[in-house]
């Protein structure tokens, strides 16, 4: 295994330090590989940094160098690390390690855009075999013993049938501040908590967020009448949400009995072990659909792919002891004036005084009830901001507890009882008509 670093920042690498976004961690990575590393926790993040680095930049111009990490600051949204390029060896011309780059897993898009991938390989040993490093030299940053890969078993409570799950969620009432919601997985191994947006195909290469303003724009003019009594971008991702287009929403319920009937439902995965994750977010963490934050967050969707949002260095400390001159630095940037005149299409009174840390947040929002099918699935949204990560274990914000859900079955009958079916969950006449008919079906008995 070997880290594999890009940056777009001319010299950056001479600094002997860089500030990751977590979002852009992992990246490029296999499935396999970033399934065990997706929480970024301490433990995943000394395995990463006991690897060998390979250090790039964006373009096809500049030579990489070889170094290793020797320290890591786990942040709210970023990881601080400290790294050490190694003297006695060479720069390697692009020109040279460019014909290589399938041996390395670097795949030639890869260096438009800054990110850290983990990928499989010795990187000592294809640098010698290919001749782009003698095999006399030796290096500390090559000799690097990796750490073994940590267990990421998720705890779960295991469920089997419904009132074993009632009770379990109603267990004790929440606190009066805190509010709860929920999400259902028809497959707890294949889904995680990342809106479609932001999802990767198993060589870890994104589907659609590059190309998320198109998929915004092209869906709108391809359907402009559906959208306009929409007021806001909030409100046109919710409903392009509704009809399946990747957004950076993601779906959960303030009724636990709807995430279950989701947790079930899948035909394809009927045999397959389910889950609900509940979510515990303090009220006052609650956005509702008039929110600047929000509106903030959501026209991101509008910014084009090179209109990168630059965030101030050590970002805590910045806004903490140098608040004022951090958030206009920040604002007086290309990017972030292009999502002022987004906003304020929306709301003219708008300040222009965007915190950075605002833009990386993943953010609870209650929207309005524009259909049949969020008023009748209880719906709220997690809406993601600028390469914003959720942990699957939970952070700060939302305290995450997962029911492994079994005997789905028996489950989707006994939900049905209670009025919980497709019928009543997609309430439109083609999915009650075949919810009836599938009811009334003649079914041979012995």
């Amino acid at each position: 295994m070997f880290n594999f670093l890009v940056t777009s920042t001319a010299g950056r690498w001479n600094q002997g330090f860089y500030e990751w976004e977590k979002g852009r961690i992992l990246e490029y990575t296999e499935k396999g590989i970033s399934d065990k590393l997706e929480n970024l926790s301490d433990a995943e993040l000394k395995t990463m940094t006991s690897y060998p680095c390979l250090f790039a930049y964006e373009g096809n111009t500049h030579a990489m160098k070889v170094g290793k990490i020797t320290n890591f600051v786990l942040r709210k949204n970023t990881v601080l690390i400290e790294f050490e390029l190694d003297p006695n060896l060479p720069e390697i011309p692009f020109n040279e390690i460019f014909p290589f780059f399938p041996l390395f897993d670097i795949r030639q898009w890869e260096m438009n855009r800054t990110h850290w991938a983990v990928k499989d390989g010795e990187l000592p040993d294809i640098l010698r075999e290919r001749r782009l490093l003698s095999p006399d030299i030796q290096s500390p940053a090559l000799s690097v013993i990796p750490e073994e890969f940590p267990s990421s078993e998720a705890i779960q409570i295991s469920i089997q049938s419904l009132q074993e799950f009632i009770n379990n969620v109603l267990n004790e009432p929440p606190a009066a501040d805190v509010e709860i919601f929920y999400r259902g997985h028809s497959s707890r191994n294949e889904y995680k908590l990342e809106p479609s947006l932001f999802r990767k195909d198993t060589e870890g290469n994104l589907l659609y967020l590059t190309n998320e303003h198109l998929l915004y724009r092209e869906l709108l003019v391809s359907n402009s009448a559906d959208f306009e009594g929409d007021a806001s971008t909030l409100d046109r991702l919710v409903r392009m949400q509704h009809y399946s287009m990747p957004t950076r929403l993601l779906d959960i319920t303030s009724n636990p009995l709807i995430a279950l009937f989701f947790a079930c439902t899948a035909k394809d995965k009927e045999n397959q072990v389910g889950e609900v994750v509940r979510f515990t977010v303090q009220r006052e963490s609650v956005k509702y659909f008039d929110s600047d934050t929000a509106s903030c967050v959501a026209n991101l969707a509008r910014l084009s792919n090179n209109e990168e949002i630059q965030y101030p260095e050590n970002e805590e400390a910045a806004l903490v002891f140098n608040f004022e001159a951090t958030v206009e630095k920040f604002n007086d940037q290309n990017a972030l004036r292009r999502l002022h005149h987004f906003v304020c299409e929306e709301k003219p009174y708008f300040a222009k005084r965007i915190r950075p840390d605002d833009l990386r947040r993943v953010l609870c929002v209650k929207g309005k009830k524009t259909n049949d099918r969020i008023s009748s699935q209880s719906g709220a949204f997690l809406l993601f901001g600028d390469n914003a990560k959720l942990s699957e274990a939970g952070d700060d914000t939302y305290q995450i507890t997962r029911y492994a859900i079994t005997e789905k079955a028996r489950m989707l009958r006994d939900l049905d009882a209670l009025n919980i079916n497709a019928s009543t969950v997609f309430p439109y006449i083609e999915n009650s008509a075949k919810y009836v008919a599938a009811k009334f079906r003649f079914k041979k008995t012995r």
